[in-house]
């Protein structure tokens, strides 16, 4: 058998052959686009100076996002969030279970935890042996716990559609097959792209993940897919950040850190009728003696995102049903630790 680090290696340039496949892809759209259409093409000045413009303008865009999406680095756990020395030998002798949580409890009680697995225990990733912030989980790609992980795409391509072909009769059949086929692969990658586009929408809107979609997040009290949500104003600017003329460029605007956020610590689904919701949110109000409980204050994004405000008049929701103190750190579940 093969050395592990050998495996490793063909695993790594495997996993660049769709990223080659796109660059190429690139390449030969560009050469389509700019010289069989626009310079062999297109005999009108004008309609060929305001296509090269466009057309490079989005061009620039798509290549300054694709080479950040690619050599981006993915955000890993702190130190913080690894046991000790000796905690770390004492879990590894333990065989039980129960007393291999005792170990990470106690480990973890002094951290902005929120969330457990589905049986309530300490979220902790055995092969990187990191406790697991928020919204962390294990790439099996990258193999490595990454912050705030949605999935993990090979591809990596946000592909941008051509310009409509213009009127002009093409001149031969060879930039007729270019253009043509430029045509067919733009179409085939706008209906691609633009059903992902949406769904990332929706995602962003109601501040989940594509796991966080499929599987709710668990918290001390339980399940709750809407536990991340503050509203969709709030929701945006998480992730977009304060600064809106910097939304449509690919900088780092995300508002916090990639492990603390702001939770509603409410059980209430904001998609069922306002009926359902008071019934709901009247069951898991918070009390005011969990503020006693906060283990670390809120950041400044934080307080920026939850204010003073009771309300999120975002989904409709009554001040008098959400209760949500804003000195609360996220750290604090929706059960009395005492």
């Amino acid at each position: 058998m093969a050395p592990s680090h050998v495996l490793r290696c063909c695993q790594r340039v495997l996993a660049w052959v769709p990223v080659v496949f796109i660059a190429l892809v690139v390449c030969w759209s560009y050469y389509a686009y700019v010289v069989e259409l626009c310079i062999l093409t297109i005999m009108n000045i004008g309609e060929k100076i305001v296509y090269l413009v466009i057309f490079h303008l989005s061009f620039v865009m798509f290549v300054w996002s694709y080479w950040k999406a690619i050599f981006s680095n993915p955000a890993n756990p702190s130190k913080d969030f690894c046991l000790p020395k000796a905690d770390k030998e004492q879990f590894e002798r333990e065989e039980r279970p129960e007393l291999q949580q005792e170990i990470l409890r106690r480990v973890a009680k002094d951290l902005p935890l929120s969330t457990r697995t589905g049986t309530g225990a300490i979220r902790y990733c055995d092969r990187c042996q990191v406790i697991k912030p928020d919204r962390c989980h294990h790439c099996s790609a990258c193999d490595m716990c990454v912050l705030k992980m949605d999935h993990h795409c090979p591809w990596l391509c946000r592909r941008k559609s051509a310009e409509n072909c213009p009127k002009n009769e093409l001149p031969d059949s060879h930039a007729k097959f270019h253009v043509l086929f430029l045509f067919f692969v733009a179409a085939m990658f706008f209906i691609s792209v633009l059903s992902l586009f949406s769904y990332h929408c929706w995602l962003v809107a109601k501040n989940r993940s594509t796991i966080e979609a499929f599987r709710a997040p668990v918290f001390r009290g339980g399940p709750d897919k809407n536990g991340f949500s503050l509203g969709f104003r709030k929701n945006v600017k998480e992730v977009f950040g304060d600064e809106k003329k910097y939304w449509l460029l690919p900088l780092f605007t995300s508002l916090g850190d990639g492990v603390n956020f702001p939770t509603r610590l409410v059980h209430v689904d904001v998609e069922q009728p306002a009926s359902d919701t008071q019934s709901a949110s009247a069951r898991c109000n918070i009390t005011e003696n969990q503020s006693s409980h906060s283990s670390r204050p809120l950041s400044e994004s934080q307080n920026r995102l939850l204010g003073n405000e009771h309300h999120y008049s975002e989904d409709g929701l009554s001040g008098n049903n959400h209760n949500i103190d804003p000195n609360h750190s996220v750290a604090v579940s929706l059960e009395s630790d005492s």
